[in-house]
């Protein structure tokens, strides 16, 4: 969709990409295999089914499918394959793929495994592109040339692009279109709700509970061992469906690490994903060489990636409905304070555990709320928060004490509980809660109606207002959390960072042949100054250290450095320095010094008699007494690839296990975030006589250390602990480093694409235009771009604006805003042009876009440029770069859509070799360009 007049060039559309030019194109297209939406129509509204298996013997695979098949209301034809039967079910049997009249939408196979790889090449030959296939054990048997029963299948599969899923599941069910390809022993109710599972017993254990409780499913999806189909590849699909407002997961491991979180994020942007994981206790975690591998466990990482992705995690099936339930009925709060009303103190007292268990913030209420209370409520009352307003309370005072923490600027959302009393019936309550949320209709209000009999009466008042209700304290804190929780998430997908407090340009050479010279000389660790040398290469601010290769050395290099310092020892196979007593702090003197390298050696020696001694390394000794002790390091998951861990640093550092992790690639928002779920953050921000630490230059370090491996895919390990944070900014003192030799590029190991800064380039103005010699920088759009994306906007015409948005808008919002600049890479790509202005700020000047499809067949485009700046030269350069960009991915065709009356983007996209090919509306044009053809 393009528009231009008036010297504005205009499209509209967003965008999808990988990064990179022809070097990296085999790279793209192997990405876009695994992340594709291809045929799934096929799977999830099909217009027919085949049965390959199909059985009249009762309890058979084959029985149960064709018997949920043909009662479950699906219009299409259903059509059983079985050579030894005429009839399966009433229905006319075919003797095999080849003899079925009509080409089948969707095939169910639930045959032996031998006999799958040929039905799957038949039903492929006749155009079928979609199977679920329901036999297991297809991984365990072998079939032709060395390849297993699934390896053969796949690889059928992927020559016809045909969507399997399965292998060793259960089945679909789509409610809607009354689709049960299942052998589930009940069926779905019709519903809105998603719910995707790699168990099978899961499935039907959470049929058989949902539907007595009324609980319905746009789609209930049976993964299984997920030969072909993954979870990228669901959360794409019902990610953009109409008739899905929430999707529930059940995992048990992730296959594809980047389609995953990929597909995750966009989803949530969405609608809600949750989320449950099992497997939260491994045992025999994976042994490490630093504190990060050993502090670090999977399911700490599939806390970040789920938080990361703006998915809420849940532990429990029972659980995972009431969240939905929670985010679908409930006005989410503003904030994270809550304030506690109750006719019972018990009550207030037991939901008051719950929230502080679950890091959940007690509001503290103000003297003027405190005021307000004491005015409509008896002096009795608990006179603090939870407000207690004493048992006998009838609806007016509930009403009046619930609009005056309502009105309570302190306050984000009220937990307003209630327990049988003689004197009110509970259904009086529940009515004057819902009268009051009518007139409040933006209040955040959650509901606990405790007890059976009447109380339940009062939870169905509740339920038909549509306001989310619970029968004990424990249920509504945890749905309140759930709230904060999914808020907490959304918050970080969406925040926009701060930029970096300076300009941070890594000396990455430096650093890069100091790992290599390491990997030369058949080393895995490197040295403690070689690691401090690699920091330094990167801006971490490091101590002063130098290497001596005996004592009398060491005493050297002390008087060069100054007194008091420190001394260790310096070996390849000792990585905890201090637990064979290879460090001595505070030494005063040379003599001192030499004495206690002999003293060091004939200890490590006694300690470790095999260790490689190669000297001693000799630091300055740092007094700062109101730093905090941090640790910040690196370790490889098996799943995610790099992740970053911070925390409480220091020789107990496994003792104390105060740590959170996070996905690179980092910025700010998200250092800060991973720094806030930290107990040691509490201290971070000052108390008593202790100055807040700089955290703008902790964030700085997390980023600086995030691009580091980014750069350097060599380091599979690293710790900095401690590192010393103060007011005065930070210090490392320790560092250590693991190294292994690859081929993958730093990017590829990561779970979330980092920015592509190859893909930036320099362009000159045009000398015709008024900004002769103008330098500008294009590169990809980043979320800190978005203030100056609002500037530019601004500063458009309102011609540009109805040429652009096909109306007249004001501003963006910034949910719209933050979609715009925090593009996944591995799907979009957006291509700003910046400069300095006259004050040497900033600014942006144009911007070019794409959205390919899933099939990366097409690509949509959008290109808007500064009217000032017509004639410079500027939007063609930005048009090109996009389309040899996308033509390095092997996107087929680009299309725009132009109005008729923009003659002037006419001929433009026609001189860059676009053509009309048809009409959209009457007056709006649709002009296409063949990537393919390079001539």
């Amino acid at each position: 969709m393009v528009l231009v007049a008036h010297g504005a060039i205009l499209f509209s559309g967003f965008s999808e990409a990988e990064s990179g030019y022809e070097e990296r194109s085999q790279i793209y297209r192997s990405i876009l295999i695994q992340m594709t939406t291809r045929n799934l129509t096929y799977l999830f509204k099909p217009s027919s089914v085949a049965v390959i298996g199909a059985s009249p013997r009762p309890k058979s695979i084959g029985s149960l499918v064709m018997n949920n098949l043909l009662h479950g209301g699906f219009s299409g034809p259903i059509m059983p394959v079985n050579p030894k039967h005429t009839s399966v079910g009433g229905v006319l049997a075919y003797a095999d793929v080849d003899s079925l009249p009509i080409v089948p939408a969707l095939a169910v196979v639930c045959t032996p495994p031998k006999t799958i790889p040929a039905i799957i090449e038949q039903l492929c030959s006749r155009g079928t592109r979609a199977a679920a296939v329901l036999t297991a054990g297809l991984s365990k048997i072998e079939h032709e040339n060395g390849l297993s029963v699934a390896e053969a299948v796949l690889a059928t599969a992927k020559r016809y692009s045909m969507r399997i899923l399965g292998h060793n599941c259960l089945g679909l069910l789509v409610p809607g279109i009354g689709l049960n390809a299942s052998f589930a022993h009940t069926f779905a109710l019709p519903g809105r709700i998603a719910f995707v599972s790699q168990s099978g017993a899961l499935c039907t254990a959470v049929l058989d509970w949902a539907k007595p409780r009324g609980i319905g499913f746009s789609h209930f999806i049976s993964m299984g061992d997920m030969l072909e189909l993954d979870f990228g590849d669901v959360l794409d699909y019902l990610g953009s469906d109409p008739n899905t407002t929430a999707i529930l997961l059940y995992i048990e491991s992730i296959h594809q690490n980047r389609t995953f979180m990929s597909a995750a994020r966009a989803a949530s942007r969405n609608k809600p994903v949750l989320a449950i994981k099992s497997g939260r206790f491994e045992e025999g975690a994976r042994a490490a060489m630093s504190h990060t591998g050993a502090l670090t466990s999977n399911d700490f990482v599939y806390d970040a990636a789920f938080a990361r992705a703006g998915m809420l995690r849940v532990y429990e099936f029972e659980e995972l409905f009431a969240a939905v339930e929670t985010l679908s009925r409930s006005r989410h709060p503003k904030g994270e304070r809550l304030a506690i009303l109750t006719n019972g103190g018990g009550l207030g007292v037991l939901a008051v555990d719950n929230l502080v268990e679950r890091g959940g913030t007690l509001a503290k209420l103000s003297d003027t709320t405190i005021a307000t209370l004491n005015d409509v409520l008896p002096e009795t009352w608990s006179h603090a928060n939870p407000v207690d307003i004493i048992g006998d309370a009838p609806g007016d005072r509930y009403a009046a004490a619930l609009r005056a923490l309502l009105d309570a600027k302190e306050v984000d959302a009220v937990l307003v509980m209630h327990c049988p009393v003689a004197v009110v019936h509970p259904v009086e309550i529940a009515r004057t809660i819902v009268t009051l949320a009518e007139e409040r209709p933006r209040s955040a209000i959650t509901t606990c109606f405790v007890g059976d009999e009447f109380a339940a009466l009062a939870r169905s008042v509740m339920a038909n207002a549509n306001i989310s209700c619970f029968d004990t304290p424990l249920k509504s804190v945890q749905a309140f959390m759930h709230t904060v929780n999914y808020r907490r998430n959304q918050k970080v997908l969406m925040e926009t960072p701060r930029s970096l407090p300076t300009n941070f340009q890594p000396a990455t050479s430096t650093a890069k042949l100091l790992v290599e010279g390491a990997l030369a000389n058949g080393r895995e660790t490197m040295s403690e100054p070689e690691a401090k040398a690699v920091l330094a290469a990167y801006g971490i601010p490091i101590v002063e250290t130098h290497v001596a290769i005996s004592p009398a050395n060491a005493a050297k290099m002390a008087d060069i450095i100054g007194y008091p310092v420190v001394l260790k020892i310096l070996s390849p196979d000792i990585s905890h320095k201090s637990d064979v007593g290879g460090v001595v702090l505070g030494l005063e003197s040379g003599m001192a010094v030499e004495q206690a390298g002999h003293a060091m050696l004939e200890r490590v020696n006694g300690i470790y008699p095999e260790a490689e001694i190669t000297g001693f390394s000799v630091q300055k000794m740092v007094r700062c007494p109101n730093a905090q002790e941090l640790i910040i390091g690196v370790t490889s998951d098996p799943i995610f690839g790099p992740i970053i861990l911070f925390g409480e640093g220091g020789v107990a550092v496994e003792v104390i296990k105060d740590h959170a992790v996070a996905l690179p690639p980092l910025n700010m928002a998200l250092a800060r975030d991973l720094i806030s779920r930290t107990k040691i953050s509490k201290l971070l921000v000052g108390y008593r006589d202790h100055a807040p630490a700089d955290i703008d230059a902790i964030c700085l370090v997390l980023n600086q250390v995030a691009q580091l491996i980014i750069d350097i895919p060599e380091i599979e390990e690293l710790d900095i602990n401690p590192l010393f944070a103060s007011d005065q900014g930070v210090l490392a003192l320790d560092a250590r480093i693991k190294i292994a030799s690859t081929t993958v590029a730093g990017s590829c190991r990561l779970a979330i694409r980092a920015y592509p800064q190859e893909l930036e380039s320099t362009f000159t103005m045009n000398e015709d235009g008024t900004d002769v010699g103008r330098k500008i920088l294009i590169r990809p759009i980043r979320p800190e771009d978005e203030p100056n994306h609002h500037i530019f906007i601004s500063r458009l015409t309102p011609e540009d604006i109805r040429f652009r948005f096909f109306g007249l808008i004001k501003e963006l919002p910034h949910s719209q805003m933050a979609r715009l600049t925090q593009i996944d890479y591995d799907r979009e790509m957006a291509f700003i042009a910046t400069s300095n202005d006259e004050k040497q700020k900033q600014e942006t000047l144009g911007v070019v876009r794409a959205i390919t499809d899933t099939d990366n067949e097409e690509v949509e485009f959008s290109i808007v440029l500064r009217s000032d700046l017509k004639g410079t030269g500027l939007g063609r350069e930005l048009l090109r770069k996009m389309i040899d960009y996308c033509r390095a991915r092997g996107t087929q065709t680009m299309v725009g859509q132009v109005l008729r009356e923009n003659h002037r983007m006419l001929r433009f996209v026609e001189a860059l070799g676009f053509k009309i090919i048809g009409h959209v509306e009457p007056d709006l044009l649709e002009v296409q360009l063949q990537l393919t053809d390079f001539s």
